[in-house]
């Protein structure tokens, strides 16, 4: 892994991308035109292009941004698409789907964070995506359906909610495990419901909260 202190960049970001396998040019032009310094907290802006995970609050850490790449790539998404994403953080990744899709529906559990979040994206003139506090395995019932979903927390299944609201032939995307080791899985929408379709990785994510996920004694309710 590059040391924090040299002198990295998006360019960095791509390179580690193309080195996980991503090969899709517009995910890559995206990556590369989203400055992952504006969507991480101040005093780390400086490790803000290695390709590592960053602490950002509430026990949280952002995803790794090859994996990230990994995880939009795997939607194969066209520019058409209503994307619903779980677990905002800072919305480094809500960035990329809005760059890539017609619209983005984020949810995130912690208040604060998604006002961080909306600030992010606001502050890079992005407005075609909206960031919602709630319960994420409950999804958004009134933006339905949805023709990709990413969900980037762990569970060992995809709440069924989740899985309704997406369209036919949609697809999702959700690290599936404990929480800590997870395969990340690709489904897809068939007339029987979900169909994994590949592993897309292996990784370490945070566990799912919610009515279809872990117990959680957080509350899902926006402050704002």
């Amino acid at each position: 892994m590059p040391h924090p202190c040299r002198d990295l960049g998006p360019e960095d970001l791509v390179k580690a991308a193309r080195a996980s396998g991503v090969t899709d040019e517009r995910l890559l032009r995206a990556l590369r035109a989203t400055p992952r310094s504006a969507f991480v907290p101040a005093s780390r802006r400086a490790s803000a292009y290695a390709d590592a995970p960053i602490p950002i609050g509430h026990g949280q850490v952002t995803t790794q941004p090859s994996l990230v790449a990994t995880m939009v790539d795997a939607l194969g998404l066209t520019g058409d698409e209503r994307v619903l994403e779980i677990g905002s953080g800072h919305g480094f990744q809500t960035a990329l789907l809005a760059r890539l899709a017609a619209y983005v529906v984020g949810v995130e559990r912690w208040a604060d964070m998604a006002e961080q979040a909306r600030a992010n994206l606001a502050g890079q003139g992005i407005e075609n995506a909206e960031i919602v506090v709630g319960d994420g395995t409950l999804g958004v019932a009134d933006r339905v359906p949805f023709d990709a979903i990413v969900i980037s927390a762990a569970f060992p299944e995809v709440p069924p909610p989740l899985a309704a609201q997406l369209r036919a032939g949609g697809r999702l995307v959700q690290p599936i495990g404990p929480g800590g080791q997870e395969r990340v899985e690709l489904y897809e929408k068939a007339d029987q419901g979900l169909v994994r379709r590949r592993t897309v990785a292996l990784a370490y994510f945070v566990r799912l909260y919610g009515a279809y996920g872990y117990p959680s004694t957080a509350p899902f309710e926006d402050a704002g």
